[in-house]
């Protein structure tokens, strides 16, 4: 995908400006991965989890996920959504393990249709995209 590989990388402030972020780190304490959690429509959504290749495969990814779901929970939210390559296995498939399923286009909100609308606008296949949604308990 080098259309995304070949993306800058989220700038300090973008990162900063999230409702919350959680930076995962090696040994030597350098950072190997991360998850920033925005608000739609006043709710948890997980705009990006990324954890760099080689660090992979070892829980990293799975540990950020929850720690942004025990974020959403604790405020409250009944459910935390994101979007995400429909197709791509670490992407889609990798989020239906930890239980997020796919929302049906006309239980979208708003929020989300604008997170859909901005991706589009930004240039990503919208058909190859799919807005997911995980129950908190």
């Amino acid at each position: 995908m080098p259309e995304i590989a070949d993306d800058e990388p989220p700038s300090a402030d973008h990162l900063a400006s999230g409702a919350a972020l959680y930076v995962a780190t090696d040994d030597e304490d350098q950072p190997v991965g991360y998850a920033l959690v925005d608000l739609v429509d006043g709710h948890a959504h997980l705009e990006q989890l990324s954890v760099v290749p080689e660090h992979g495969r070892r829980g990293i990814g799975r540990a950020l996920l929850q720690a942004a779901a025990d974020w959403a929970r604790a405020r409250g939210d009944a459910e935390i959504t994101l979007t995400t390559f429909r197709d791509v296995a670490f992407n889609a498939p990798y989020y239906a393990k930890h239980g997020f399923v796919a929302v049906e286009e006309h239980d979208l909100t708003d929020g989300l249709r604008a997170v859909v609308t901005k991706e589009a606008a930004d240039g990503l296949d919208i058909t190859t995209r799919v807005v997911m949604s995980r129950t908190l308990q």
